[in-house]
């Protein structure tokens, strides 16, 4: 497959990724008694990498994620001279899902009369803090070093599953699932605590757009995933991983 065609699967799969998942959670999460709270934004996420890993996922291996490919590189699954294509491709694909969902959702305007702002509601950002989810007008919510440790652990049993799902002795065609169950499964976890990152593009999208702590705390929510990411690799690829 040309890296073309690989770089545009990777971009629609991102931006259905941060459109579908963020999207439902600046959208739908907190709508008055009918929204569809902390799991029906897990299941959003986990129904956008599922679907978008069977529509695309045979042309560029479905990774929609900068902490999966680098993960996927560390395990031996993927060649390092794609990583940096694949990691621009995947943050463009954010960004442009997350201006499509700003120019949706600006054009709201609350009981009060006051328009929808990006910097004021989070915007689906993640953080930790007085910025964490548990946070409650800006005091409490989880710490750095609790926001570090649970994405950390995630995002590399993230990449278990994936390389898990996807090994020759799996069954096949049931990785899109078990990756996409395992991601509803991260949310669920996650959500109070940071928002829930483990994917350094989904993060950079909607944090351009808050604009503020977003991208004050944004470090993190490519440095720990990345890590996580290679160390669920080489967990895999050194102590489960079946040797010829």
């Amino acid at each position: 497959m040309s890296m073309s065609k690989r770089l545009g699967a990777e971009f629609f799969g991102t931006f259905w990724l941060v459109f579908g998942g963020c999207g439902s959670a600046v959208l739908a999460a907190g709508y008055p008694e009918l929204g569809i709270g902390f799991a029906g934004v897990a299941l959003a996420f986990g129904l956008t990498v599922l679907t978008m890993a069977y529509a695309v996922g045979h042309i560029s291996g479905g990774h929609f994620n900068p902490a999966v490919t680098l993960g996927l590189c560390a395990g031996g699954r993927f060649p390092a001279k794609d990583v940096i294509p694949y990691v621009i491709v995947q943050v463009i694909g954010s960004i442009a899902a997350a201006a499509v969902l700003y120019l949706i959702v600006s054009g709201r305007v609350d009981a009060n009369g006051h328009l929808f702002s990006a910097t004021e509601s989070g915007f689906a950002s993640n953080g930790y803090g007085a910025h964490s989810p548990s946070a409650v007008n800006g005091v409490g919510g989880y710490s750095m070093q609790a926001a570090i440790v649970i994405e950390l652990v995630l995002t590399a049993f993230f990449l278990i599953v994936i390389h898990g799902a996807t090994d020759a002795r799996a069954p096949a065609g049931f990785g899109p699932l078990a990756i996409g169950l395992a991601l509803t499964l991260i949310h669920l976890i996650s959500i109070p605590v940071t928002n829930t990152s483990v994917n350094p593009a989904r993060s950079t999208g909607v944090a351009i757009f808050q604009g503020t702590w977003a991208l004050q705390q944004l470090w993190l929510f490519w440095l720990v995933p990345l890590v996580g990411g290679v160390l669920g690799g080489l967990i895999y690829r050194h102590l489960l991983e079946k040797r010829d």
